[in-house]
């Protein structure tokens, strides 16, 4: 990295709410498909050209809506997601309305990193998921991210454009918080 870019970053004030978000515009195709199956089943449901009986008719219908709608809103669920940096917690907001939705108290966080890149290929596909050696993972891009390390082994990535202040907004209000005791829960 540019040292001085990095120095100024350094001298830049973090805000008392960080927000950020990332975007997958790609996905947006997939949502396309799924609602393409969802007519087809429509279309389906409607003209019902179907001599051979109703059972295939009911069968081809339902499995159009439903792979359809899973795929519809599997994508736009997706499409992007939100962080939010407070005193008190990391939360992430997914999709248009929020599902899913993920928050980490910041007492539960040990430390927060930058990772410049976060590849949906090292992580099994794009969306919520999770990988026993490498933890739970928001991804809805290639590119930088951010890592928490918690307390409690776990790791917990997400993609978000201007991962680096994240992390910045992050370690600041580690390093203020209160130090807890040993044997404090």
């Amino acid at each position: 990295m540019d040292d001085s870019r990095s120095a100024g970053a350094a001298n830049k004030p973090v805000p008392e709410v960080w927000t950020g978000h990332a975007t997958n515009r790609a996905q947006w195709v997939l949502a396309a498909a799924g609602a393409g199956c969802v007519a087809l089943g429509i279309e389906l449901a409607v003209e019902s050209p179907w001599t051979s009986g109703i059972a295939p008719l009911v069968m081809s219908v339902v499995g159009c809506l439903a792979a359809g709608l899973l795929v519809l809103f599997g994508t736009i669920a997706f499409t992007h997601v939100r962080v939010r940096v407070d005193r008190e917690c990391l939360e992430v907001r997914c999709g248009h309305i929020g599902l899913p939705r993920r928050r980490i108290p910041l007492d539960q966080v040990d430390s927060a990193h930058l990772v410049p890149w976060i590849s949906p290929r090292h992580w099994g596909g794009w969306g919520y998921r999770w990988r026993p050696e490498m933890g739970t993972a928001v991804v809805v891009r290639r590119g930088p991210g951010l890592v928490l390390d918690l307390g409690d082994g776990r790791r917990f990535t997400v993609t978000v454009d201007d991962a680096e202040d994240a992390v910045r907004a992050i370690r600041t209000r580690l390093r203020t918080r209160p130090t807890r005791a040993l044997g404090d829960a």
